[in-house]
């Protein structure tokens, strides 16, 4: 009995262990990531540019890139009691990014593709040469749907995509900024 239970210890322990974690090899999908954005996210992204954090940090410092963040924005607590105050976390990211939530569900409603196209179409003057790069957290499907929307639908040609995301930059205690998310645009 106590050898059972020191064997199902042992494969959880395994499992979940950073080397483990590495060495798991995700496909890239043909279509959207549709749930657990949460997991191990693929090591390529077709028609992209995958970086890590130090290259990441380059790009920024040249200036030449722009930066956005994808992370979903935290929705309200239900069932808070009435007259409770709710303030959004704040969003600590890359110094000079734009945040984008919600743009890298799998599948994303009208309205929330054109706030997409508008707020990447801000960051680089409508020029879809202009590079871009796209992140959110580690292991974080949100940046991948986002970078793979920006070069398929969008047509953007030089996209690079960031899987380790803020996790990644503040591990190289690189510098961090309280963000605002981008308004949405005046509905007509």
């Amino acid at each position: 009995m106590i050898r059972q239970m020191f064997g199902a210890f042992l494969a959880v322990s395994l499992l979940t262990s950073p080397a483990y974690a590495q060495s798991v090899t995700v496909e890239e999908p043909d279509d959207y990531m549709q749930e657990h954005y949460r997991s191990s996210v693929p090591a390529t992204l077709k028609g992209g540019t995958v970086v890590g954090p130090e290259q990441a940090h380059e790009l920024w410092q040249s200036g030449m890139v722009a930066f956005v963040d994808v992370v979903p924005r935290p929705p309200k607590p239900a069932n808070l009691p009435k007259g409770t105050i709710w303030r959004e976390k704040s969003r600590h990211s890359i110094p000079g990014a734009i945040w984008l939530p919600n743009v890298g569900y799998g599948k994303i409603a009208p309205q929330t593709d054109a706030y997409f196209r508008q707020g990447l179409e801000k960051v680089t003057g409508g020029d879809k040469a202009h590079p871009v790069l796209l992140f959110c957290l580690a292991d974080c499907w949100m940046s991948w749907n986002a970078a793979k929307r920006a070069i398929e639908e969008y047509g953007y040609e030089t996209v690079y995509w960031f899987p380790e995301g803020t996790d990644g930059w503040t591990f190289y205690d690189y510098p961090t900024e309280v963000l605002k998310r981008e308004p949405a645009p005046a509905q007509n």
